[in-house]
């Protein structure tokens, strides 16, 4: 009884979320899920809409739909394939949800409106931001100036930035700092899912230890330098090979035009720190298959079935090119102009 009164009292603070984002209410939304065209059609729409504002990090074409609503058969498995990259995307911390097995997830209790409450409270904080940067449309200068405001600093902006938290006065000390934002994460765990925090690291970190990690660490940056720069190396000759046809000296400006600026963006150094292994959590060690079903379901297509028919030999096995050893036959009687006998070496005497 309470799970049901907890579940229409959930059905209701999503249905005031979508009238004050401007949306209809949607009758029943306990009971709907990914099979119903109308809950589709509103996840789209606010799909939609985060896109337009800029929310979401993958570049799309303007008419390009980031979830598909269509009614046809196979629209539900689209709707969820689109779903799954749309939650990691937006970095949705319901790991159910975003899970390889979404179907399955949405269609147990409350899980639609799990999805909905995550899609509002991202269409308003986007929308909140939105509206900041066109009532201050002057560029905000790092917390630093010059290297200060680099790495940590510039980290430490964004972690402010993604909290809700304003921005610090000059002169505020680190403690402070600190102690304001563990405040406010404290304040928001609880409304997180169980087990969404848990660590990756869990073992404590004496002195030694640190430094046998900081010694990991700088081998492991060492030899992926060494990696990525063979890597961009090949890259290089790669597309140099593309400036040796004819059709190329006509189109050489343009070519490098894209590629110059691509290129230039790639560099050997890697930013992974050992920060990154202290914030990890636990779910980054779960591995997916590639060759899983469910990963196979979002990524399997028609030309997987195109078998290579005949390809013409073109040899370059060593095996077959080895030349052959000449064969040495012993020499006959008479066989040749001079007969066989002790030779005699030295000068010859002129005839008179």
């Amino acid at each position: 009884m309470e799970g049901v009164k907890a579940e229409a009292r959930e059905g209701a603070a999503v249905a005031r979320d979508l009238l004050a984002l401007g949306y209809g209410g949607v009758p029943g939304l306990a009971s709907r899920d990914a099979s119903c065209p109308d809950f589709r059609a509103l996840c789209a729409q606010l799909a939609a809409e985060l896109a337009t504002l800029g929310a979401l990090e993958q570049q799309r074409e303007v008419d390009a739909e980031v979830l598909s609503a269509g009614d046809g058969p196979g629209a539900e498995e689209d709707f969820l394939r689109q779903l799954g990259h749309l939650l990691r995307e937006l970095h949705c911390p319901d790991r159910a949800l975003c899970g390889g097995d979404g179907a399955a997830e949405l269609r147990e209790p409350g899980s639609s409106l799990r999805l909905l409450r995550f899609l509002c409270s991202e269409l308003q904080a986007t929308r909140l931001l939105r509206l900041r940067s066109l009532l201050d449309p002057s560029p905000r200068p790092p917390l630093g100036e010059g290297v200060e405001g680099t790495g940590m600093v510039q980290e430490l902006g964004l972690t402010l930035q993604a909290l809700g938290l304003p921005r610090p006065a000059a002169g505020t000390p680190a403690s402070q700092l600190l102690q304001e934002l563990h405040a406010k994460i404290s304040e928001l765990q609880p409304s997180l899912p169980p087990g969404s925090l848990q660590p990756l690291l869990r073992s404590s970190l004496d002195a030694p230890r640190w430094e046998a990690l900081e010694s990991l660490s700088q081998s492991l940056r060492d030899q992926y330098h060494c990696r990525r720069c063979l890597l961009l190396k090949r890259l290089d000759l790669t597309t140099s090979a593309f400036h040796w046809s004819d059709r190329a000296e006509a189109q050489g400006e343009a070519m490098r035009a894209v590629l110059i600026p691509l290129r230039e963006f790639l560099t050997p150094e890697s930013d992974i720190s050992l920060a990154h292994v202290l914030a990890a959590r636990a779910d980054l060690s779960r591995l997916v298959p590639a060759t899983s079903v469910a990963v196979r379901r979002g990524t399997c297509c028609a030309i997987n079935k195109v078998l290579m028919g005949n390809v013409p030999d073109r040899g370059g096995r060593p095996n077959e090119l080895e030349a052959p050893m000449p064969t040495w036959r012993s020499r006959t009687e008479g066989g040749g102009r001079r007969k066989t006998g002790p030779q005699c070496w030295g000068r010859k005497k002129k005839k008179k």
